[in-house]
């Protein structure tokens, strides 16, 4: 009795009590170099050189173009809205001092691996960008280079610059999203004590400043790129490049960010994932403790994989999904602008910046528009944030049908086909849509509100089997809707596209490419709410874990579970969204990569024969990459898990009284040991994603010449693409909504459902949510990246399969 009595009190010791309960992770906290060097200039040093570089900025904006001049207002403005965001997130209180030091310790953890991961991944991107320069110093040029007087030296130069500077955007990309969340978790744990609208708002605006920073710098990146290239090629002068050709030359900057985000992704997903399997396995089955207890040893470990593989990597990832397609569809309208002898060809090429600088625009609208409470004296009644988050999307998707069809008249009415312009905006309709409706199909499979999960969750009462089996049917049976949408948008894009008028100088109609072009951009024109959502996910998900090990009352952890639940079903959204943008945008980038084939060889490259033998291997080879890939990806989180299953339980048989809160773990062990893992396991299923359409292109080209088939390379590759994307896009939507239905209906039975927490539904239901784990967090969204950068692999090393 005695010693229930101590363990009770032991309970309730605070934090705060126990000395150095949560050590830091390193010795000093990290901060890059960039913002050391900033910190010891001057005030107003600092002011001039960013005078300057704004003034270089819109001198070469006023020399391009003025829509090159509104799309760098616009992105400048948003960056001073995120500057805003960011003081108002950072002014919230941070609550006691023991959720301070558990924000600390999960601050310190993320940015150490954040330091270590994108130095790795730098070295390997500097090694790739040699390699690069190397190929491009001895390949073929377009008759268009040649004519223009572009050497291969200064085409080698300027591709591997856009891939260097495309990987440094996609690394800042990624630490902006870990930056914010790590500040702003705690401000959501402690606005939780007072209010569920007021932590809801906190969590928004903090993914809002994320998700505004990251579309900014993908669009003002490649604004930046194509005016600098624009005035330092004197393009349009007599002799020189034709602005047709122009977005060719980006190429390399869809690629280097494609890069950074598929290491970031992997190595961010590897991390999360198997601190949570490890932490889940030992604790809450075997140990019978709460989610994110502060007797978990790999708790800390746990909430650090929230930001770095959460939001680090989704900020690179967004930012790499814009960045493909807003190239993609600069190159189709460079292309279609050529055929039908259109005289200002820009409006058409450089659409896609404008969309993107209105989607800032009505996405600041959004964030913006979701209020906390007018007196936070007052206990409102706890609502749904879900139907909060949807309203702003509702007011969001209806500010961008508006600026959409107002960009389209701007941009892209023409005297040759003055209707033209209607049947883009309809185009940017089928995607807004498409959009929307993706949204709500991943709601509908993993949101326990819904039919799937509650059924989901009801298999877990009979067993751990049911409960796997039944989330399996559920991943495979979510495929269908998404492809069936995703068909319907792309042959109705096409159409509208083919039947806007615009033909080339034979009466053919061509806008067939650039109408799906449209369509996806209509697609993404709300991708910095979106990303809002998304970032919202893992925020809410540290601010619970927070509340947990702080040991607050059950009415906060009420508050942070309802808004986690709610987190979980944003983040499959997103990820539905991604997907669904990810399939049209590879439809564009296989588009734009046969037409680089085309300029390359000088002759036509329109289709691809699959009745071929080596084509269809090609197809074959591109299936079994994505299999292949997902395999290495789970496995690399199941060794990884094993690791830290093997460090807990060694913890709690060594320090028994972990259990009764005698003793400390040792938090830093685990998440050391998680670091250290997600770096090694990495490297193999990366390395194979890059390396695969090289080596198939390179072996192929070799058959291709010794057997008299001059295009077999770049045959072969298509085909390995295609496939890729296919069996990428359905193995992607299969492994997200499996994870996120998994989640849900683990979160759905601890609400009190089918008998709540400790039941032997609950135990089945957090086997299922172990398995769905590397499913949506790993493999999953790294597939998402890895589809777009098969494709701009294969736009870069187009010259070298021919």
């Amino acid at each position: 009795m005695m010693m229930d009595e101590d363990v009770e009190q032991a309970s309730l010791m605070s934090f705060s009590d126990r000395p150095r309960a949560f050590p830091n992770m390193r010795s000093k906290t990290y901060s890059p170099l960039i913002f050391r060097i900033l910190r010891k200039l001057n005030v107003r040093v600092v002011s001039i050189i960013l005078l300057l570089c704004f003034g270089v900025i819109f001198y070469m904006g006023a020399s391009t173009s003025p829509i090159i001049l509104f799309v760098f207002t616009v992105c400048i403005f948003s960056f001073l809205l995120s500057i805003y965001l960011t003081k108002w997130v950072l002014a919230k209180d941070e609550g006691p001092p023991e959720m301070v030091q558990i924000s600390d310790a999960i601050r310190d953890g993320a940015e150490g691996f954040f330091r270590t991961q994108y130095s790795t991944i730098s070295k390997m991107a500097i090694l790739l960008a040699f390699v690069i320069l190397c190929i491009y110093l001895f390949r073929n040029l377009t008759p268009q280079q040649e004519a223009a007087g572009l050497g291969r030296a200064m085409s080698a130069y300027i591709t591997v610059a856009a891939f260097l500077l495309g990987a440094l955007c996609s690394g800042i990309a990624g630490y902006v999203g870990m930056w914010v969340s790590v500040r702003a978790n705690v401000r959501v744990s402690s606005a939780a004590r007072r209010s569920a609208r007021e932590a809801l708002q906190i969590a928004v605006r903090a993914g809002g400043f994320s998700a505004l920073v990251v579309v900014g710098m993908a669009v003002i990146g490649i604004a930046i790129l194509y005016s600098t290239f624009y005035v330092w090629l004197g393009v349009d002068s007599p002799g020189a490049m034709s602005v047709n050709d122009l977005p060719l030359l980006l190429v390399g900057y869809g690629f280097g960010a494609s890069f950074v985000a598929l290491f970031a992704q992997l190595g961010g997903g590897i991390y999360t994932k198997g601190a949570d399997v490890g932490a889940d396995l030992v604790g809450k089955v075997e140990q019978g403790i709460p989610e994110d207890d502060p007797r978990n040893p790999a708790v800390i470990a746990d909430l650090v994989g929230d930001n770095v593989g959460d939001c680090a990597a989704r900020g690179a990832d967004l930012f790499e999904s814009i960045a493909a397609e807003i190239i993609s569809a600069m190159i189709l309208g460079g292309t279609m602008a050529k055929k039908c002898k259109i005289e200002d060809p820009s409006g058409f090429i450089l659409f896609p910046l404008v969309v993107h600088s209105f989607d800032l625009v009505i996405s600041s609208v959004g964030i913006l528009s979701i209020k906390g409470t007018r007196d936070a004296s007052v206990k409102s009644p706890v609502e749904d944030p879900m139907a909060v988050l949807q309203k702003g999307y509702s007011l969001t998707i209806i500010l961008a049908v508006l600026t959409f069809g107002a960009s389209t008249r701007w941009l892209l009415y023409t005297e040759q086909a003055p209707s033209a312009w209607f049947s883009f905006a309809l185009c940017g309709l089928v995607g807004i849509i498409t959009a929307y409706a993706f949204v709500w199909i991943s709601k509908y499979y993993t949101d326990y509100k819904h039919e799937p999960v509650r059924t989901l969750a009801l298999a877990s009462s009979t067993g751990h089997g049911t409960n796997i089996i039944a989330g399996v049917s559920l991943g495979l049976e979510s495929t269908a809707l998404p492809v069936l949408v995703i068909s319907v948008a792309i042959i109705s894009a096409y159409w509208l596209g083919n039947t806007s008028g615009l033909v080339d100088e034979n009466g053919i109609p061509t806008g067939g490419l650039f109408g799906t072009a449209v369509a996806t951009m209509g697609m993404l024109s709300t991708a910095a709410y979106v990303l809002t959502m998304d970032m919202f996910g893992p925020i809410a998900d540290n601010a619970g874990g927070i509340v947990e090990m702080s040991q607050q009352p059950e009415s906060v952890r009420e508050i942070t579970d309802l808004l986690d639940a709610v987190g979980n079903t944003t983040k499959a959204t997103t990820k539905g969204f991604a997907i669904g943008s990810a399939a049209l945008a590879s439809f564009l980038l296989f588009s734009a990569y046969m037409d680089e084939v085309s300029a390359f060889a000088s002759v036509s490259f329109k289709e691809v024969d699959i009745a071929i033998p080596e084509v269809f291997v090609g197809g074959l080879l591109g299936s079994m990459l994505i299999f292949l890939f997902s395999a290495w990806a789970c496995a690399a989180v199941g060794r990884t898990a094993q690791e830290v299953v093997n460090e807990v339980r060694r913890q709690f048989i060594e320090r028994p009284g972990i259990m009764e809160y005698k003793e400390k773990p040792d938090y830093s062990r685990c998440v050391a040991i998680v670091a250290s893992a997600a770096l090694r396991e990495m490297i193999k299923p990366g390395a194979l994603a890059i390396a695969s359409p090289i080596v198939v292109g390179l072996v192929f080209r070799i058959l291709g010449y010794y057997t008299g088939q001059p295009l077999l390379g770049a045959k072969v590759v298509a085909s390995m693409l295609m496939f890729a994307t296919v069996s990428g896009i359905l193995m992607a939507l299969f492994l997200n909504t499996a994870g996120g239905a998994w989640d849900n209906a683990k979160k759905y039975i601890e609400t009190g459902a089918l008998g709540g927490k400790g039941s032997e539904a609950h135990k089945a239901a957090v086997t299922g949510d172990t398995v769905g784990d590397p499913f949506k967090d790993t493999a999953g969204p790294s597939i998402h990246v890895l589809i777009k950068m098969l494709a701009t692999i294969t736009l870069v090393m187009a010259p070298v399969f021919l």
